[in-house]
Order: C-alpha cells, then sequence, then structure tokens
C-alpha cells in the first residue's frame, strides 16, 4: 500500500485518486465510481467530492492507498 502525504486536514476523493496517480485525470474518478469501483475503507464510494482524512485508505482494483 502506497502512502499519499496531503498538505491540508482532508482532501476530496477525487484529487487524492489523482495525486495518488490512481488515475491519469480528474475526469477518469466520476465513470469508476460509478461503475463501483473505487473504495474507501473497504466500502464503495460513489462520490467524488467525498472528503478524505489521514488513515482512509483507497482502492481502485488491486491498487491502494493511505491518506497520510
Amino acid at each position: 500500500m502506497l502512502d499519499v502525504p496531503i498538505r491540508d486536514e482532508s482532501i476530496r476523493l477525487g484529487q487524492f485518486l489523482k495525486l495518488a496517480n490512481l488515475i491519469d485525470t480528474g475526469a477518469d474518478a466520476k465513470p469508476l465510481m460509478i461503475q463501483g469501483l473505487v473504495q474507501v475503507n473497504g466500502e464503495v464510494e460513489t462520490r467524488r467530492g467525498r472528503q478524505l482524512l489521514k488513515g482512509d485508505v483507497v482502492a481502485l482494483g488491486s491498487q491502494s492507498a493511505r491518506v497520510s
């Protein structure tokens, strides 16, 4: 699992996916979420604007990244 540091207290899910290099562009996030391919802390997440906090784990397929 990749630890990805953020500057602020929280980050939006769509931004984090790009920061963690799980997607190429922010526009890629929504279709993947609609298909139910993105998980946050083991649960499917469909809201691109969900706020993530340090310690949250985001998974896309076999890749995962933790907010740190």
